[in-house]
């Protein structure tokens, strides 16, 4: 068994409260569970107006699968006007 994490930071601009920064994050993180059927969760910078750190993880038994899935989400965030796409790692590992 595969394991695939991404972790990606997400920098918004011109966001006036934490609550405007969840929404959004809170959003994405709904939106890349549903479309690709991540587990996903903000794991860092929960106190920042303007940085949201996503992390990802998924399981196969194909590192190819697993390559191909990640590179489509970082092009879903990219693709969103609401914030923009900085630093991303990745990172495939066994579990055995």
């Amino acid at each position: 068994m595969l394991v695939g994490t991404l972790t990606m930071h997400i920098h918004l601009h011109g966001i006036g409260s934490l609550k405007d920064k969840r929404r959004i994050v809170k959003s994405l993180i709904e939106r890349l569970k549903n479309r690709f059927n991540f587990s996903v969760a903000e794991v860092d910078a929960n106190d920042s107006k303007q940085l949201a750190v996503i992390g990802i993880a998924t399981v196969s038994n194909d590192s190819i699968h697993i390559t191909k899935q990640l590179d489509k989400a970082i092009e879903f965030a990219r693709a969103d006007p609401r914030f923009n796409l900085g630093q991303t790692e990745r990172e495939i590992f066994s579990s055995t």
